[in-house]
């Protein structure tokens, strides 16, 4: 649908704020991996999973919304920006670990190393399973939108999320025991726990995903099944 020149800003501002949020949740992914932590859910089922994971689902409930909103060409350039901003803070962190600290620095080279020394490898894992996933997450969401018509938002939205979700997972942590990082006697109990947990995520955020797209809708004055003109 063709906007008006104001409504065309500020579908532009929305677009480059959910682009932010997504580049910021995909960075900080990368950078606070190395921390593991426990998780009873609910009596159910006990995950040990990265704290990494935390912010990913985000990067992926973004891409539906603009997928839903944009478009999947509008989606596919903020997967190229999450892909560009990652290897800009691969580059920095690197330096930043090649530097000498000074013998006041609060925090020393050891302790720096410990923390981001594993961020090549992350990213570089991550980047691969990013790539597949990102382009699986839209290709399905459409290909759904295709065949419903535009109806049953929650069938796109989990249905390409947790595919795509478990080809993630499988991929970075598959990289990440090969290149020594984790032991290869926990990737089936890693795979599992991570997709069980994004799954549930993607699941959760389905209420979200409505919520937001009717009041974006709402805002642009889109109808239906109606996407953004650029």
């Amino acid at each position: 649908m063709q906007l008006s020149a104001e409504k065309q800003k500020q579908a532009d501002l929305l677009y480059l704020i959910l682009g932010g949020i997504f580049i910021a949740s995909l960075v900080s992914c990368n950078l606070i991996f190395q921390k593991f932590f426990v998780w009873d859910a609910f009596g159910v089922y006990t995950f040990e999973i990265s704290v990494g994971i935390l912010p990913y689902p985000i990067t992926f409930l973004v891409t539906d919304l603009i997928s839903e909103i944009w478009g999947a060409k509008r989606a596919n350039r903020v997967v190229l920006a999450g892909l560009v901003s990652s290897i800009f803070v691969l580059g920095v962190v690197t330096i930043a670990d090649m530097v000498p600290a000074t013998n006041w620095s609060p925090v020393s080279d050891s302790e720096f190393t410990k923390v981001f020394g594993l961020t090549t490898v992350s990213v570089g894992a991550s980047m691969m399973a990013y790539l597949a996933a990102q382009f699986i997450d839209i290709r399905l969401f459409h290909f759904w939108k295709r065949l419903t018509n535009g109806k049953h938002l929650w069938i796109r939205n989990n249905f390409s999320t947790m595919t795509s979700q478990l080809v993630d997972t499988a991929v970075v942590v598959g990289l990440l025991c090969w290149a020594g990082a984790i032991d290869w006697d926990r990737f089936g109990a890693l795979v599992f726990a991570g997709w069980l947990f994004k799954a549930i995520v993607a699941a959760l955020d389905t209420p979200v995903l409505y919520l937001a797209t009717w009041i974006i809708r709402s805002f642009l004055g889109l109808k239906g099944a109606e996407e953004v003109e650029f």
